[in-house]
């Protein structure tokens, strides 16, 4: 894995997921409740703060929880929420020492098919369903690991030609565009919200 993406716009955060699997992992669990250039930048200054190029499992997995929460947390912090994130991160890395060997490209070499790829992420910690579609897509459309059925299995986030999440970003133009859709689901459903009898009180 030694791809180019493009999903913190920051040329060395983005350098290190291309082509540290765990990374990419890492940041597809913290982009939730953060803007997504944040989310992807954290695996790097996660590195960083660990002195180290990449991010390593089993170093994660047996770092005190307390030195690494406080390690997130540093300023700028890495997530909105550092503490309980990085809990998440470590929770993350154990299930990988536990089952991969500590692999996270092990999660995707070893699929049968894209279903089993998809029950696999989901199984991963902090991966529901959503989570788990959209990094499949990922792998799917810009790393090249596309185990029979996979677009099938990411749902509508496969579809090609799609501009619906982090799995369609390669560039500023694609970022705005899936940035436009992402608006369009927020007032799309907020006004769906609003049409239910009792949603703002104008529905008869």
């Amino acid at each position: 894995m030694d791809v180019t993406l493009h999903l913190s716009q920051q040329p060395d955060a983005d350098a290190l997921l291309g082509r540290s699997p765990l990374a990419a992992l890492v940041g597809m669990l913290l982009d939730q409740q953060v803007p997504m250039e944040k989310a992807f930048t954290g695996p790097y200054t996660i590195a960083q703060r660990m002195g180290a190029d990449d991010l390593d499992a089993h170093e994660i997995a047996r770092y005190n929880p307390e030195a690494f929460a406080a390690l997130l947390s540093e300023k700028p912090a890495v997530h909105r929420y550092p503490g309980s994130m990085a809990g998440r991160v470590q929770q993350l890395c154990q299930y990988l020492v536990e089952h991969y060997d500590g692999s996270a490209s092990a999660v995707w070499e070893g699929a049968a098919s894209g279903r089993d790829l998809l029950k696999r992420l989901e199984d991963l910690p902090g991966y529901g369903k959503q989570k788990a579609q959209i990094f499949l897509a990922l792998l799917g459309k810009q790393l090249g690991v596309r185990p029979e059925g996979w677009r099938e299995a990411a749902g509508s986030y496969g579809e090609e030609g799609s501009y619906r999440s982090v799995a369609d970003i390669t560039g500023p133009d694609s970022l705005v565009k899936v940035r436009a859709h992402k608006q369009e689901m927020k007032a799309a459903a907020k006004a769906a919200k609003a049409a239910k009898p009792g949603g703002d009180g104008n529905a008869k």
